[in-house]
């Protein structure tokens, strides 16, 4: 057979096989999302399918370059081998994380849709998505490392590494202390229930919502769109509110300064025609009360509630700005009152 057919024969039937097995592949897969379309795993396993055929491909250029008898390659042999390895420890990479990603997601996808407590939700997604980050993390420092010792002077310096591993990991625990402490950190937020994506927290004097959770930050984004970028290892040595552990369900408050003139009882009533109409209330409790006294004025505070941080910031605002309008309306000589010129028998000449 001729020498430079003989390549093209190895390469093409490598390319037909790994293509014949991929269309076979995602054909399963297709008809078995098909059958059980409440699982989401096969579907997401249809995401592989560019790794596989690579992994694929690769181990059969792998164990049938040194039949192809090609002068070019024979004389190239171990590059082409040890890039063929390389390729192969690569794409195999690739497809355990996209395996491992698709089949923790459908577990993931399935256990939200079966529970109706939104805590248990938010708290299973922090954690999958730790878990996700450390299995990437952990795959690709086996990968890398597999892929050195496919060079012959890393394995030569193997031994002078072992020797010295002590030294280097004294050295590396001291310099990445900070680091490791924000990792375990962020294992103690997955695990411990703290903090989860979605809580609603106040932080540093900023009010936001966790957007992200990984092994060494946490991201917040506030309520006009800022992202403050913390440290986890700060949530776990330092006092923070969580505005959604045990329960999202909140009461606030609403202050008004009135005359001690004002109408009480009817502020009372246009308090509860202003929740009635306020689809955000959510009933559960309300009231209103004379909670102090100066000598200019006297302090009213309505009690309202919501389901959540987000409505009950729309209630307070709702509260506040109909209760005002309906005072300046109604009853003008309900708001305070602030005197800018001295009484008639204090003044000059009287």
């Amino acid at each position: 057979m001729n020498a430079a057919v003989r390549p093209l024969i190895v390469l093409g039937a490598a390319i037909l096989l790994t293509a014949a097995a991929g269309w076979a592949l995602d054909l399963l897969l297709r008809r078995a999302d098909a059958r059980h379309p409440e699982t989401p795993l096969w579907h997401a396993l249809r995401r592989c399918r560019p790794a596989f055929r690579i992994v694929l491909l690769a181990a059969l250029l792998r164990g049938a370059h040194r039949q192809t008898a090609w002068r070019p390659l024979q004389e190239h042999e171990a590059a082409v081998g040890r890039a063929l390895s390389l390729a192969l420890i690569g794409a195999g990479a690739w497809l355990i994380v996209g395996v491992t990603s698709a089949v923790v997601e459908s577990g993931y996808a399935r256990y939200a849709t079966g529970t109706r407590d939104p805590a248990r939700v938010r708290r299973v997604r922090t954690q999958v998505s730790l878990i996700m980050r450390v299995v990437t993390a952990v795959v690709g420092v086996v990968a890398a490392a597999a892929m050195l010792l496919t060079f012959p002077s890393f394995r030569a310096l193997g031994t002078s590494v072992l020797a010295s591993a002590g030294i280097i990991g004294i050295v590396a625990g001291v310099a990445a202390q900070s680091t490791l402490g924000n990792l375990f950190a962020g294992f103690q937020i997955a695990f411990g229930d703290m903090v989860r994506i979605g809580d609603t927290v106040v932080v540093a004097g900023e009010w936001g919502v966790v957007e992200d959770i990984t092994l060494t930050f946490l991201a917040v984004r506030t309520w006009d769109e800022r992202r403050i970028t913390m440290p986890v290892s700060y949530f776990t040595t330092r006092p923070f509110e969580n505005w959604s552990r045990g329960g999202v369900q909140m009461t606030g408050t609403v202050f008004l300064h009135c005359d001690h003139g004002a109408p009480v009882d009817l502020i009372r009533g246009k308090v509860r025609e202003i929740l009635d109409g306020c689809p955000e209330w959510d009933g559960r409790g309300w009231d209103v009360a004379v909670t102090e006294t100066t000598p200019s004025a006297m302090v009213v505070r309505a009690i309202v509630t919501a389901k959540d941080a987000d409505d009950l910031w729309t209630v307070r605002c709702a509260v506040r700005e109909q209760l005002v309008a309906w005072l300046s309306e109604k009853h003008p000589e309900a708001l305070p009152r602030v005197l800018l010129a001295p009484p008639p028998e204090l003044r000059p000449g009287s």
